[in-house]
């Protein structure tokens, strides 16, 4: 346990971070999903929304450090790599 009144704050400062930054991860995390999902039912428009959101919430988290820069980069691609595959897909069978 903290002995010091500064021991007690940096707890407490601790604390409030954790939780803060643990929000932030899932707000990340569920936009995200939010794009994959969209992808998997096949809504081309609304997937492209999500991903706006998507890479500026990822963007927002690495700048305040939540994540790192590199891992928002790579979700980012990823998810612009399966948007893309899908919008593909979807020509191809609108022209066949």
């Amino acid at each position: 346990m903290a002995n010091t009144a500064q021991a007690i704050k940096r707890a407490r400062q601790s604390k409030q971070r954790n939780a803060l930054r643990s929000a932030q991860r899932s707000q990340a995390r569920t936009s995200v999903k939010n794009v994959v999902k969209a992808i998997t039912a096949g809504d081309l428009a609304k997937a492209t929304d999500a991903f706006k959101l998507s890479a500026k919430t990822l963007d927002t988290m690495a700048d305040k450090r939540v994540i790192h820069k590199n891992k928002a980069a790579r979700l980012k691609s990823r998810l612009a790599a399966r948007l893309k595959k899908h919008a593909t897909e979807g020509q191809a069978a609108a022209q066949a």
